[in-house]
């Protein structure tokens, strides 16, 4: 947890302005969290760590601009995203194409039993 006491105003008590503090992203994530999660109001925060409230709420507003990220796959594996529209069409056209070829394969199978039967007719009628 962040140490409160730690921290103290922007100026040192003979009137030197100190340097900038910086928090570190665990820092931040717990001030937020603290917002959050226990309900701890902002601006009892910002007295606690002697800060703007103003940036607590910059913080909070980074954390909601990417809470998408949370529901990500992880290692890069891929999500599951409903298809294209063209992918779609492309997928029903292949599955006509299919359908197509297989009744035109049929049909090509009737025509050569029935130009067999012809043959075997004419053999048997005796036309050359």
């Amino acid at each position: 947890m962040i140490d409160a006491q730690n921290y103290g105003s922007n100026h040192e008590s003979n009137g030197n302005p100190k340097l900038r503090r910086h928090f570190g992203d665990d820092q931040k994530a717990a001030i937020v969290r603290r917002h959050l999660a226990d309900k701890v109001a902002v601006s009892d925060l910002a007295d606690e760590y002697h800060i703007q409230p103003s940036l607590i709420y910059l913080w909070i507003k980074q954390v909601l601009d990417q809470a998408e990220r949370a529901f990500q796959h992880p290692r890069g594996g891929k999500r599951r995203q409903a298809p294209d529209p063209k992918d779609r069409k492309i997928a029903q056209l292949e599955a006509a194409v299919v359908q197509k070829d297989a009744k035109l394969a049929q049909k090509n199978e009737v025509i050569a039993e029935l130009m067999e039967d012809n043959i075997r007719s004419k053999k048997a009628a005796g036309d050359p």
